[in-house]
């Protein structure tokens, strides 16, 4: 079987990732953040092509960059004003081989399906390093929330379930949310899901504590984040107690790498959105840090508030026209980027070097290009790529649903600990991986290798489906 099914004339792993991906960049066409993340996974895996000839015979890499499946639809709703708006709405089921799709929503105008595939394609991985059984998936809408009054945000929330009710449940795809979807999104999808099913079921994660939701939740992709910066300084006998710490973004998972940072005596300080930098050298303590929340959570308002309140703070505005934002040329010792895709360039990475950076643990998802994530690995510092260091997030969504079919709900305290476990267990894999593939120390390897071959060899027992 496997011999009638080996590509003739691909003859080294190497040949075969190039050929895989010449086809990745043909079929899709238009989708470079895609094109990346596939680029990412695949510069890891001739270490293991070699080992296993048989994820090769059988056109494994082919069949894994293939979404199960691709759900686009319009989403009509009806504004304030009463005039008819129209967005587009996206689910991509990329991979089920270890459980049901599990990943966020995203609702920004930047939306599109490249975007959404690159997400799920590393959601296959990080889902897989966390030890719990979730498959890949990723959706969204070009909707901006930003601007929008309640009344109008649920109206398209409902609208967009309307559609998805029908691709997603608790055994076959559980959505979440992401950038543009928090606690109010998610409440408003969760009661049109209700209302439509005639069911209160475990459909999404992210859910309010009186309804099935769970402690921690909000908070875990930046408390795990945190533990795992802490596992990585720990192989070099160090701590985060007294570091410097640059944090980028200011939504949910900023905020809560910044707590956590505090939690372990470490000193952050910067934030960011997308107008700006604000710069805090005296560090952001933990009345800053409820200024910051309550601005941003409540008051939705802009960063630069920030040093309108607190005097020594330093407001830098982003020039969009400049490759490199002013966050990364200030010197500190450990980086946690927080935003969004690529927002560390190359010449940020240089900068970072320069300034005597020491460690970079990504919150958010692929936040380096490919030229920096090089530049980190060559220069050998504690690099935490974001499918292993910001797994936290999902992790805790997983547990989520655990409570949710046990019909329980854990303590903080409990559902803290079994994210610390987790994190320090991703950790343990992508270390011990590299140093099992020859590359010790790189972890980049480690999660990407560590994240496929399980899922590589699941499709492998579940047959050519």
């Amino acid at each position: 079987m496997a011999s009638v099914m080996t590509q003739p004339g691909i003859k080294s792993p190497a040949d075969y990732l190039e050929s895989v991906m010449i086809s990745v960049k043909s079929k899709n066409p238009a989708e470079p953040e895609f094109h990346q993340a596939v680029q990412e996974v695949f510069d890891s895996l001739t270490l293991v092509l070699a080992k296993h000839p048989e994820y090769q015979s059988a056109r494994l890499l082919e069949r894994i960059v293939e979404p199960e499946r691709v759900v686009m639809f319009r989403v009509p709703w009806f504004d304030d004003l009463g005039n008819i708006q129209v967005n587009r709405g996206f689910r991509i089921e990329m991979n089920s081989a270890i459980g049901p799709y599990k990943g966020g929503l995203r609702f920004h105008p930047s939306v599109n399906l490249g975007i959404l595939k690159f997400l799920a394609f590393e959601q296959v991985f990080k889902n897989s390093l966390t030890t719990l059984s979730m498959g890949g998936g990723k959706g969204g809408s070009d909707f901006d929330p930003k601007g929008k009054s309640d009344s109008e945000v649920m109206r398209f929330c409902q609208s967009f379930m309307t559609e998805l009710q029908r691709h997603i449940g608790p055994e076959s795809d559980v959505p979440a949310g992401d950038i543009g979807v928090g606690g109010r999104e998610i409440g408003f999808l969760f009661g049109q899901y209700k209302r439509l099913r005639n069911e209160f079921t475990g459909v999404l994660t992210g859910k309010g504590m009186g309804w099935g939701g769970s402690l921690i939740r909000p908070e875990a992709t930046g408390y795990g984040c945190v533990y795992f910066a802490d596992e990585m300084l720990r192989t070099r006998k160090e701590t985060l107690e007294g570091k410097l710490c640059l944090v980028s973004g200011s939504g949910n998972v900023s905020q809560y790498t910044i707590e956590k940072l505090l939690d372990f005596g470490a000193k952050p300080l910067t934030a960011s959105d997308s107008n700006g930098v604000i710069y805090d050298p005296d560090g952001i303590d933990r009345e800053k840090l409820a200024y910051m929340m309550e601005l941003k959570n409540m008051r939705r308002g802009r960063i630069r508030d920030y040093a309108d309140k607190f005097k020594k703070a330093i407001f830098m505005p982003t020039d969009m026209k400049l490759e490199h934002s002013p966050l990364w040329n200030i010197k500190a010792d450990c980086v946690f980027p927080g935003s969004t895709q690529n927002e560390i360039t190359a010449k940020d990475a240089a900068n970072l070097l320069k300034n005597g950076c020491k460690l970079v643990a990504e919150g958010a998802n692929m936040p380096s290009t490919l030229e920096a994530t090089k530049m980190f690995l060559d220069a050998k510092i504690l690099y935490g790529p974001a499918k292993a260091a910001n797994a936290g997030g999902v992790a805790t969504s997983g547990l989520e649903m655990a409570q949710n079919s046990a019909r329980l709900t854990w303590t903080r305290e409990e559902v803290d600990d079994r994210l610390h476990k987790i994190m320090i267990a991703i950790h343990q894999t992508c270390y011990e991986t590299a140093e099992k593939y020859g590359t010790p120390g790189n972890l980049v390897n480690g999660a990407n290798i560590g994240g496929f071959v399980k899922v590589a060899n699941a499709m492998l027992d579940q047959g050519l489906v």
